[in-house]
């Protein structure tokens, strides 16, 4: 008996081929018009920072200007610097050279209070001071500890002491305070200095 090939196997073969490729153009058709259906969505703009002045205060006294001293005695800004509208609690950083440096509260050793200091990549120390209408430079030091709150104060050659403060553009007002996150005297370490407390703006109670 014969064996008879259909010649009919090539044609169906084909047939099969196209079906498969209509098949994928169509999905990729759906495809295309699900993605094209979906709105889409605008991109949000980040918000440009919002600098708050930082102060020492006190009153009847006369606001003072809190600055970052460096070795050569030059003066850069500090801020509270604020990128929500969440104003709850603040970065505060020293702004020198172009950079933002933390300012933190550092482990003291012989002192009485804690130093406060803008540490730089090298692990350099910059002081951080208040500064009279007269030119007269103040310390401001982790004077005493609530829990996990350090207050920080300006102190003067007689002992006087101010509240450290940031005022906004609008003249909203927050706090500066020490935080301490840890029950270990060292919070971290940044740079190679042992940080006691971080310091940040936070809303008034």
């Amino acid at each position: 008996m014969k064996v008879v090939r259909s010649t009919n196997a090539p044609y169906r073969l084909a047939v099969t081929i196209a079906l498969f490729i209509s098949g994928l153009a169509f999905v990729n058709a759906q495809t295309g018009e699900a993605i094209k259906s979906e709105p889409q969505k605008p991109a949000v703009a980040s918000q440009p920072p919002i600098y708050w002045q930082v102060k020492a205060f006190r009153p009847q006294a006369s606001l003072m200007n809190i600055k970052a001293i460096d070795k050569k005695g030059d003066m850069h800004d500090v801020k509270a610097i604020q990128s929500s509208d969440d104003t709850s609690i603040l970065d505060v950083k020293a702004l020198v050279n172009g950079e933002q440096l933390p300012i933190k509260l550092i482990v003291k050793k012989d002192d009485r209070y804690y130093p406060v200091k803008a540490i730089d990549n090298d692990g350099y120390l910059i002081n951080i001071k208040a500064v009279t209408e007269n030119g007269d430079i103040l310390d401001v030091k982790g004077v005493s500890r609530s829990g996990n709150i350090v207050h920080l104060r300006a102190i003067d050659k007689h002992l006087v002491a101010y509240t450290i403060i940031a005022v906004s553009p609008e003249g909203k007002v927050n706090d500066i305070k020490g935080i301490k996150m840890l029950d270990t005297e060292v919070e971290t370490v940044i740079n190679g200095v042992q940080v006691f407390a971080h310091v940040k703006s936070l809303a008034q109670q």
